[in-house]
């Protein structure tokens, strides 16, 4: 699985050529598994928490992006209180904690997508996922509207796999409050 604690990039490209659906089944195996094995986590995981004690969001700790773009490999630490805005990605995407736990939320679509700056969005549910719990996975686009957060008192980390980006918008930002929806070029995913 992992080769001088650097992840098996043909084994990643493998599961990102495959269909949506199956490619999600298989990357949340692969994240479950990488969260657990010792080498990753010592290398890639426990040293980000001493530093995630002075953190005031959430960030990117490391970022490993294939040349060919077909996936991107990411460990987020989600200091206490964190989270993300609601948003969406333009590829599938897979997460798996390996330290702590964080809330998702899911959110669904109420009106048509008629209008390119406006949303009306419900909750659908929300879910807290440790290791314990496997692998959340999100489909790209408006399928896949959702929210992460660390609601806890004490760090959380998770390891992230997103496939291929479908166009050059890296995803959407969603404000539920003034049903409005824009474009996100890059930042978060």
């Amino acid at each position: 699985m992992t080769t001088s604690l650097t992840p098996d990039t043909n084994h990643l490209r493998q599961i990102c050529g495959l269909p949506t659906e199956l490619a999600l089944r298989k990357a949340a195996s692969f994240l479950a598994h990488l969260v657990k094995d010792p080498d990753f986590l010592e290398s890639r995981i426990l040293p980000f928490l001493e530093e995630a004690r002075y953190g005031e969001d959430w960030y990117v700790a490391h970022r490993h992006d294939a040349e060919d773009g077909s996936f991107s490999l990411q460990v987020f630490v989600w200091p206490p209180g964190t989270g993300t805005t609601i948003h969406d990605h333009s590829s599938w995407g897979a997460y798996c904690c390996a330290i702590g736990s964080v809330l998702e939320e899911r959110y669904e679509r109420l009106d048509a997508g008629s209008r390119p700056d406006r949303a009306r969005l419900r909750k659908a549910w929300q879910l807290s996922w440790s290791g314990e719990d496997g692998a959340s996975t999100v489909m790209p686009g408006d399928k896949g509207i959702h929210r992460v957060g660390n609601p806890g008192e004490g760090t959380a980390i998770s390891v992230h796999l997103y496939g291929p980006q479908i166009g050059e918008v890296d995803g959407r930002d969603y404000d539920p409050g003034r049903d409005y929806v824009c474009d996100r070029r890059e930042g978060i995913k």
